[in-house]
């Protein structure tokens, strides 16, 4: 290697820092503005969740209660509407939005409609719902598919009892949407995924109520193939 050649590959990384530096040099206002922006949302975000947020969360739990109680005792219109003391859920939704009492109310909302049997409105409310308790969760999902049965929207409904069994993860609700997922298939003629849906009950979850006579469905849908 010649000494032109060594100093030339000496020299390139210097210059490289070089053009770096002046990038820096050249452009120090608008780097500095946006660091500062970025330090002012982050800002901004912590004062809108203490100081707006926060506050509006605990003012919508208390407000919410008495539609909770309506709900527990089935009166599905109060609970919804609420009464001239207290809003249903309806309002506690309009109120409080973006709280997670606004979102919990979908998911009551959801169920009141549908015990009310107006399922497209249970199906709206119940889908808004977005919780991280795979309880209730499951059950938004399952009560989703509930109102697609009622709608006779089985395959809809096959999506729904799927995700709630998958959701939930355990051997008191799992079992429930999956003998409902097997008798959706049913109701379709699809005895093949029946009997498969069935099956799980009996393999995943034999300790379950479901699991108790489960070889009588399993043995009808596989009749029927």
């Amino acid at each position: 290697m010649s000494k032109t050649q060594a100093n030339t590959k000496i020299a390139a990384p210097e210059n490289n820092f070089g053009q770096s530096g002046k990038f820096v040099r050249e452009n120090q206002k608008s780097l500095l503005f946006i660091v500062g922006a970025i330090i002012a949302l982050i800002a901004i975000y912590f004062i809108y969740i203490k100081l707006y947020l926060g506050p509006r969360e605990v003012t919508a739990a208390n407000q919410m209660y008495k539609a909770q109680d309506f709900w527990q005792q089935k009166n599905w219109d109060k609970a919804i509407k609420g009464d001239a003391g207290f809003p249903g859920f309806e309002k506690i939704i309009s109120d409080y939005s973006n709280t997670k009492a606004a979102n919990l109310a979908y998911f009551y909302l959801g169920t009141a409609y549908l015990n009310k049997g107006d399922y497209r409105k249970a199906i709206d409310n119940l889908t808004n719902y977005r919780g991280d308790d795979n309880m209730v969760a499951a059950e938004a999902f399952g009560s989703t598919g509930d109102a697609y049965v009622e709608l006779k929207d089985y395959e809809k409904a096959e999506t729904y009892f799927s995700k709630a069994a998958d959701k939930a993860k355990n051997k008191f609700l799992s079992p429930l949407y999956l003998k409902k997922l097997g008798l959706t298939y049913e109701a379709q003629k699809n005895n093949k995924d029946a009997a498969e849906a069935y099956k799980r009950i009996k393999t995943e979850y034999p300790e379950s109520a479901e699991a108790q006579n489960i070889d009588e469905y399993i043995a009808r849908a596989e009749a029927k193939q």
